[in-house]
């Protein structure tokens, strides 16, 4: 069964990469502001949905490859944290653009805002490397620990409640960031720098990481 440390630690880089702006922040946001909050809370659940899509195909497939291919795991491992780098270069890049410059977008119907919230998160590079190369790195392959799959189920669900629970306060409160930041170039670039070292620290821990 998963340990308590893993289970936190995992929590702690879902919430890190929750925070890193990214198309599902993005057009969140946007969506809030343009159209108001539950146009932002009806994307949402259909982000949501993508991120079942993303658990549920990962975990079967995660359980499959960590027990047929040999260095599966240090492969994973190695992506998962040349991935956090890359993170951390977008986070801190000259002319980085922040997720509360808003893109204008029409008035859409609820179908179609669930919609585009479900293709938004499925076509996000960030979350198909999230479940296929972070995920195994928290999962114990081990007759002690229990089933992989379960453990990626857990591991996936935590992620989830993390991200929608912290996407939909970013999505009521979207209209007054954005007034506040508006006029705060400095907080945005603390931001930024803050996260881009947080995934940097993260991506050398888990390369350097022996293997459980």
């Amino acid at each position: 069964m998963l340990s308590s440390a893993n289970l936190l630690a995992f929590a702690a880089i879902s919430l890190g990469m929750v925070l890193t702006p990214g198309p599902n922040m993005i057009y969140l946001i946007s969506r809030s502001i343009c159209q108001g909050r539950m146009a932002g809370l009806i994307s949402l659940g259909g982000v949501a949905l993508g991120f079942v899509v993303y658990m549920l195909c990962a975990a079967f497939g995660i359980t499959a490859l960590l027990f047929a291919v040999p260095y599966a795991y240090d492969a994973l491992r190695f992506a998962g944290a040349a991935y956090l780098l890359y993170l951390a270069w977008q986070a801190v890049r000259p002319g980085g653009r922040s997720p509360f410059q808003v893109q204008a977008l029409p008035q859409d119907s609820p179908r179609k805002l669930f919609t585009m919230g479900l293709v938004t998160n499925l076509l996000n590079p960030k979350i198909a490397m999230l479940y296929l190369s972070l995920l195994p790195q928290f999962i114990t392959p081990s007759e002690e620990a229990g089933s992989v799959l379960l453990q990626s189920l857990i591991l996936g669900s935590t992620q989830i409640v993390i991200s929608v629970s912290v996407n939909a306060l970013i999505a009521i409160t979207a209209g007054s960031i954005a007034g506040f930041l508006a006029g705060r170039p400095f907080w945005l670039l603390v931001q930024r720098w803050l996260m881009g070292c947080v995934l940097a620290g993260l991506a050398v821990k888990m390369a350097t990481e022996a293997r459980r």
